[in-house]
């Protein structure tokens, strides 16, 4: 039988994985400009690393390593990955470095605190703890 994952799944997958780069990285956390998060128009991030709540690196799998985070100056973003894509719009808060992602057509929204935003990588940590951390393409 085929699994099915909802958008909301797909999106905690790469909090997930936002959250272990974070916890992996060694090195001082800077959160910089929201223009990092798009650069000129729109910037591509690919999952890096992953960690669980409890700061222990997490084996990624193909479509992990294939999954990227697109964001634009507009404030929308596209997550996709060989299994599903996502759609929505974004708000960051640079000053309490906190990121809300709302997919479009879902009831909810997801907010992670930003560990690290650099023009060359960022780490997302989601409220369980876990952290994933991606880099820019």
């Amino acid at each position: 039988m085929k699994r099915s994952f909802s958008p909301l799944h797909y999106l905690a997958s790469l909090l997930v994985l936002v959250a272990l780069f974070t916890a992996s990285c060694g090195q001082d956390n800077k959160v910089g400009e929201t223009s990092l998060l798009y650069g000129t128009d729109s910037k591509t991030w690919a999952t890096d690393k992953e960690t669980n709540a409890a700061g222990e690196k997490v084996a990624q799998t193909s479509a992990d390593k294939k999954t990227e985070l697109k964001f634009y100056a507009n404030g929308s973003f596209n997550m996709s990955s060989p299994a599903q894509s996502m759609q929505g719009n974004y708000t960051f808060d640079q000053t309490a470095k906190k990121i809300t992602l709302t997919p479009t057509g879902a009831p909810n929204s997801l907010t992670f605190d930003v560990v690290n935003l650099t023009d060359d990588e960022i780490t997302l940590k989601a409220p369980d703890g876990s952290q994933m951390m991606l880099e820019a393409q």
